[in-house]
């Protein structure tokens, strides 16, 4: 499973029989972006002198945190160029401003007063005359799309495609083949524009790949700028947890992007009133939409008999059985993520793609618990030509009616 600066033996799955173990191998991640931008941020022109003049001691404050900081990650760091040039920088900077290595790491002023109609700017919740309802949007798997109006497609959706676009933020997603002669694709990459809102924050980019879950934006920074609102937009580190959540205050949103195995997932939460806004925008927006028709996977019904695994030539090739049983395992209610956990492992023989739909129902827990009883599935899938017995559980017939799905999917 990859990670920013971490080998793929970080996580491992074993086989037993036709039952997954999934075992946590411990690995150390360096983390020096997340140095370069706590130090950028320390320095920025509204906290530092100008380089002309004289530091003041916050300054050498700030530069002895930074090496702090670097040498805690040192040993993580060892073969990163990043690194080492941050070591370098700092000792070049040390003499420059004739800083000592001794001294405080961190600084004893109190934090300024923030202006209160500057904060009910940037915090959507605070404003008044605003009715608080809110909208989920979430991206996982095959891939799997929870639009904002609680419908849930599966898509093929290959390339670049754009999820949000209106006037405050832009999101867009990569997704590439996941098995070779396949339509199954999942998302390799994701990039978020937060366009610049006055007074809150800059324009910033955040782009995550699987090489790389960043702890910053693009341009090394944690929050939205030098502005005083710059704390309405902010990424929340979540160690050993392989996910990232941003908030944007002034928006009234949360994201969080979720690293698994070789692919991404994305989860959103927005204010009802900006879909109106971005429905009077042109294009194509997925989250508010959902797919095109011409990259929906259509559900059909099929008698099948016994069903075998349906790609022999990937990693792990699943039964019927053997899938439902794995997705048993991580999701507890048969729902729609618990589809999607099925029909995943069916078309990939992929089992992260398991923890992949665990995760995007976490990210509704965390996101709109409210909408929860809403993702449960309303009636059962049946199989043309074959009806539920007095023995024959639901979850059966609505694993046959997904490996029909996908036995379609491949012709």
């Amino acid at each position: 499973m990859l990670q920013p600066r971490i080998s793929s033996r970080c996580f491992a799955a074993r086989v037993q029989g036709a039952a997954w173990r999934w075992q946590k191998v411990h690995c150390q991640q360096c983390r020096i972006q997340r140095c370069n931008a706590d130090y950028v941020a320390a320095t920025s022109p509204s906290h530092a002198l100008p380089e002309e003049m004289l530091p003041d001691v916050d300054y050498c404050i700030a530069l002895r945190a930074y090496s702090v900081c670097t040498r805690k990650t040192a040993k993580s760091c060892r073969g990163d160029l990043v690194y080492h040039s941050a070591v370098f920088r700092i000792k070049e900077l040390f003499a420059q401003y004739n800083c000592s290595s001794d001294g405080p790491t961190s600084s004893a002023k109190a934090p300024r007063t923030p202006d209160p109609l500057l904060s009910e700017l940037c915090n959507y919740e605070s404003r008044s005359g605003f009715q608080k309802r809110f909208a989920h949007c979430g991206l996982f798997g095959d891939p799997h799309l929870r639009t904002f109006k609680d419908e849930f497609q599966t898509c093929k959706v290959e390339g670049a495609w754009p999820l949000i676009d209106n006037q405050y933020l832009s999101v867009q997603v990569t997704n590439v083949p996941v098995v070779l002669g396949s339509s199954a694709t999942a998302t390799s990459k994701i990039t978020l524009i937060f366009k610049s809102y006055q007074g809150c924050t800059e324009q910033k980019v955040y782009q995550a790949t699987t090489e790389d879950l960043p702890l910053a934006f693009s341009d090394g920074t944690r929050n939205g700028g030098q502005q005083e609102g710059a704390g309405s937009l902010r990424i929340l580190e979540k160690p050993d947890t392989h996910q990232v959540e941003i908030q944007a205050h002034y928006i009234g949103s949360t994201i969080i992007i979720r690293q698994v195995g070789r692919y991404l997932t994305f989860a959103i939460r927005v204010p009802e009133e900006t879909l109106s806004l971005a429905e009077e925008g042109t294009g194509l927006q997925l989250c508010l939409h959902g797919c095109p028709k011409s990259e929906l996977i259509q559900e059909h019904r099929l008698s099948l008999g016994n069903v075998g695994p349906l790609w022999p030539g990937s990693r792990w090739a699943y039964t019927v059985e053997m899938a439902t049983k794995q997705c048993r395992h991580m999701l507890q209610v048969e729902d729609v993520y618990f589809q999607s956990c099925v029909f995943d492992l069916l078309t990939t023989g992929d089992p992260e793609f398991s923890v992949a739909a665990y995760g995007a129902l976490e990210d509704l827990k965390a996101l709109y618990p409210s909408r929860l009883k809403l993702h449960t599935v309303s009636k059962t899938v049946s199989v043309a030509g074959s009806a539920p017995g007095p023995r024959q559980p639901p979850a059966t017939l609505l694993c046959c009616a997904l490996a029909c799905l996908t036995l379609l999917r491949w012709c």
